[in-house]
């Protein structure tokens, strides 16, 4: 006789979810958000597309997923507001140019243009806890800090956009330069 509860048939659902999430990332780097199809990330992670589509109802919700999953916490670090600013451009700099992040960021972001139902998950999901980290954190009210994560994200994605690359060290550094100097002393 088995001791302890038997587990439940299939995949572990986390086991899943890492997989789908690796796939994604994976297939929208190799072949570009558009031809990151279900069909395809399902192949690429071994499963079927109908596995996906019971937890995500469409590519642009399963990419915010992955997005969430890649990005993770922000790292609030620093004793002074120029401190936390940096480190939040910095980290969302690396983030955007991992593998797969920011071509996936970029074309979810373009796809919501013309999908107010993937505007308000991207909107709600992704966004808001990341501003409502950076609310608190800065004691900004929320005009202020969504003005700081569209002149941060917008740049980063735009560089992405225009040259298919991430911004290089330098350009981060101006960056963060620029905005620390506008937002740190408000």
């Amino acid at each position: 006789m088995p001791s302890g509860p038997a587990r439940p048939p299939g995949r572990p659902r986390a086991g899943v979810d890492a997989a789908v999430f690796a796939a994604t990332l994976r297939t929208v780097h190799e072949l570009g958000y558009a031809r990151a199809t279900v069909e395809r990330i399902a192949a690429a992670a071994g499963i079927a597309k109908t596995t996906i589509y019971r937890r995500w109802p469409s590519k642009g919700e399963l990419v915010v997923d992955v997005l969430l999953d890649a990005f993770g916490p922000a790292p609030l670090v620093g004793g002074t507001r120029a401190e936390i600013l940096a480190s939040v451009i910095r980290w969302g700099a690396a983030k955007i140019a991992e593998p797969g992040v920011g071509d996936a960021f970029a074309g979810v972001f373009s796809d919501a243009v013309s999908d107010p139902a993937l505007r308000v998950v991207l909107s709600s999901r992704l966004q808001d806890p990341y501003r409502l980290a950076l609310q608190d954190a800065l004691g900004e009210p929320e005009h202020r800090v969504l003005f700081f994560v569209d002149v941060v994200v917008g740049t980063l994605l735009h560089r992405m956009g225009m040259t298919g690359e991430p911004m290089v060290d330098a350009d981060v550094t101006a960056l963060v330069d620029m905005v620390v100097a506008h937002f740190a002393n408000e």
